[in-house]
């Protein structure tokens, strides 16, 4: 980072920066974002990876207060950090962020992460209004879902279990989490991306939306177990009192057969989603090949966990991990090469998938 800084006080980004955060510090907190961000046109790594590496602050943020016990406490940190983003930020507040996170036993990544705090908002200060704006404004969102999680759920050490009130709460949190990410993506490359410059800029927005819920509702069903044993049941509350549930009887596993009532119409759900992911994908001209596999890798990804977890059946199991194995990951990298140019190819590709998630259900 070069020494001179902005009246704002934060430093003047330098191209070994930019690298430093869109590479070491990117690939540190997330390998498989890195890999799509890397695969990315050039001109679009700056604000994705920028919006991705605020985005993880935030949430490092939130999982470091799930513990308080205090709600106002828990909120601190984001609260600090949504006000640097509608700025002016200053870098004074920024650096007493980062240091208050680092309190503890953090880990090499996370500490990278938090170290790099100024030079993030720095680099945000850099980009012209319309991807500051785009970037600020996703991030927003993100962290207006952050909130929604800590408000909604007890302290994670606190013995305690809450369910969100119904399925319109969960539909919001699959959109402020990952469906305003489907709607920044769409602004970004329509901005950036030439040949994109056709679309119906409202009308994909939506469709990505889908797409992003797509991966967060297939997330959320994966992690059902996990999130039961630290006090948040995302399952809607009036739909498990229709099926004769509670949250606390989630956490037995002898409640699978029972739970399938609330389970599988959000599996069908995703499903959908994932649908107009399809449709997403090949809206992308194929000559676009760099952003058409940005998009397949994830859809490819997600829609392989969901047909797991489905034909797991073990919904409600803590010993149970549904997961893609890191050669499959690698093997559909590689196939996806040839396939990419193909919409018959990437049609078949994905509908085999699809069919494996009907066939359990």
């Amino acid at each position: 980072m070069a020494e001179t800084t902005t009246p704002s006080g934060l430093p003047r980004v330098d191209a070994a920066s930019r690298d430093r955060l869109l590479k070491d510090v990117l690939k540190g907190v997330s390998r498989s974002f890195y890999l799509t961000l890397r695969v990315l046109p050039k001109n679009l790594r700056e604000p994705i990876g920028l919006a991705y590496l605020l985005a993880r602050t935030a949430d490092t943020l939130t999982d470091r207060h799930r513990r308080a016990g205090f709600t106002g406490a828990r909120l601190e940190g984001l609260v600090v950090l949504r006000s640097q983003l509608v700025g002016p930020a200053d870098a004074s507040v920024l650096r007493k962020l980062a240091a208050q996170s680092m309190d503890g036993d953090p880990s090499p990544e996370d500490r990278a992460l938090f170290g790099s705090l100024v030079e993030c908002f720095a680099l945000l200060e850099s980009f012209d209004i319309a991807d500051r704006e785009q970037v600020r404004w996703v991030v927003d969102k993100l962290t207006q879902g952050m909130e929604m999680d800590l408000t909604s759920f007890p302290a994670e050490d606190s013995g305690e279990l809450a369910a969100l009130a119904t399925g319109a709460h969960l539909d919001r949190y699959t959109y402020l989490v990952a469906g305003c990410v489907g709607e920044f993506w769409t602004r970004i490359t329509v901005a950036h991306a030439p040949t994109l410059k056709w679309w119906d800029v409202a009308q994909m927005s939506e469709t990505g939306v889908r797409f992003g819920k797509a991966l967060q509702l297939t997330n959320v069903l994966r992690d059902i177990p996990r999130d039961l044993r630290a006090g948040r049941c995302y399952l809607p509350a009036d739909e498990l009192a229709k099926a004769g549930l509670s949250p606390e009887a989630l956490l037995d596993p002898s409640n699978e057969t029972r739970v399938r009532e609330v389970l599988i119409p959000w599996m069908q759900a995703a499903l959908g989603h994932f649908q107009a992911a399809e449709e997403y994908l090949l809206a992308v001209p194929s000559r676009s090949v760099r952003l058409r596999l940005a998009c397949l890798w994830p859809l490819l990804l997600g829609l392989a966990t969901l047909a797991r977890l489905a034909r797991s059946g073990k919904w409600l199991d803590p010993d149970s991990t549904v997961k893609v194995s890191r050669s499959w990951v690698y093997r559909m990298m590689f196939l996806s090469l040839p396939a990419i140019c193909s919409n018959t190819l990437l049609r078949r590709w994905v509908r085999s998938l699809r069919r494996q998630v009907e066939r359990a259900l």
